[in-house]
């Protein structure tokens, strides 16, 4: 059968899980091994639009033809593959049931386990396959949500990143990967020490070095561009935390005017308290309505004054005159100055004219000699002369 694109689909089509199905296809696949990236690329296609268990069927191809080339020395699938095996491997365990994900785990373990395909590409592999675990946790933790986790749990402003974020991880990986083959290619063909082959071979492997580098190119573009979509989101966020810094910035200068005036308006209050104003008394000085400088509180004087009373001089007695003595009054009688008019004034000299201190000593005590009058000379008390005739006519008249 010659080679063409229907004879390989119709090749992969037919092809079964039995060891004779598998190893039948991949010898005649390997016969035109010189078409290994147009194999390739048919193989992908398929792959992608078949059911799990065919998919499977033709991971386990891939798994012959490599592990036949490796053995054999022929790099041509190895390099044909090496571009596409993570996204096949992907898509084939993506939504898989759970035996055959155990079978394409079993079949990357091989690989890895026989160095079939460079470490790059093998981990490239096995990081796709850890991404989908950890997805379809997640996923199921979060019943149902998307398989690169909820956003439920993220703030509002950063659930536009989580999509470009996203993309940027998917892409990453096989670019990578498309990027360490395409490299190696390249020294191995351009290099200082690369080995030049007959001029057939040394152009098909020229031509297959343009395609890896242009598959590279494409994966590292398709990177650029989801990498400046979250850059242009992370930008929007910038902005908008930037206009809400300087909003807050304001606010806050506003806010210690606020405090400045109300420490301000404190001062003014407990100075107020202070000097004794009363309550309907203004206060605040700063807009005109009081004065400028509170009142001085009056201090009361720490010596309060004397309060001894004055005793007034007795008159003195006459050397033949005889006195009479009561033990009731005393030898010697003081008398406070009056301060209070009229009968008051009378009525408190009568006071201590008739109730005087007995001294301590207990010796006999003489009434207050008035020269043969009933009430002694005031002298310079000021009393009136007509009150003090009333007062003896009325003595008298007793």
């Amino acid at each position: 059968m010659a080679y063409t694109d229907d004879a390989v689909l119709a090749k992969l089509s037919a092809l079964s899980e039995t060891q004779d199905s598998i190893v039948g296809v991949a010898q005649w696949i390997m016969f035109h091994r010189r078409h290994a990236e147009r194999t390739v690329q048919l193989w992908l296609k398929r792959l992608k639009d078949s059911s799990s268990q065919k998919r499977l069927n033709l991971i386990y191809l891939a798994n012959e033809v490599s592990q036949q080339s490796k053995a054999r020395h022929r790099e041509e699938f190895l390099v044909a593959f090496s571009p596409a095996v993570a996204e096949a491997v992907a898509t084939a365990y993506k939504g898989a049931p759970a035996d055959v994900q155990q079978r394409i785990r079993r079949v990357v373990d091989v690989w890895r386990e026989r160095n079939v395909f460079e470490t790059p590409i093998q981990d490239a592999v096995e990081n796709r396959l850890n991404e989908l675990d950890k997805a379809r946790g997640t996923a199921k933790t979060s019943l149902g949500g998307s398989i690169f986790g909820s956003t439920a749990s993220l703030p509002p402003e950063l659930v536009p990143l989580s999509t470009p974020q996203q993309n940027v991880t998917k892409l990453l990986t096989p670019a990578k990967a498309a990027v360490n083959s395409a490299d190696q290619e390249y020294d191995k063909l351009m290099g200082p020490g690369a080995t030049i082959p007959p001029a057939p071979v040394y152009a098909a492997r020229l031509s297959g070095l343009l395609k890896t580098l242009a598959q590279a190119e494409g994966a590292v573009e398709q990177c650029v561009k989801a990498r400046r979509a979250l850059v242009a989101e992370l930008q929007k966020l910038l902005d908008s935390n930037r206009a809400a810094l300087l909003a807050d910035e304001s606010q806050m200068d506003a806010f210690e005017k606020k405090k400045t005036e109300v420490e301000e308006k404190k001062t003014e209050v407990e100075r107020a308290i202070m000097a004794g104003l009363p309550n309907d008394e203004p206060y605040m000085t700063s807009n005109g309505l009081g004065d400028q400088s509170a009142p001085e509180p009056e201090v009361e004087a720490l010596t309060p004054p004397s309060m001894e009373p004055e005793v007034a001089e007795q008159p003195s007695q006459p050397a033949d005159s005889n006195p009479q003595w009561s033990p009731d009054v005393p030898q010697e009688a003081t008398f406070q100055q009056a301060t209070a008019p009229g009968i008051e004034m009378l009525s408190g000299m009568a006071a201590h004219y008739k109730s005087v201190p007995v001294s301590a000593n207990g010796s006999k005590k003489r009434r207050l000699d008035d020269d043969g009058d009933d009430f002694p000379d005031l002298g310079a008390d000021g009393i009136d002369a007509d009150v003090a005739e009333m007062l003896r006519r009325d003595s008298a008249g007793a």
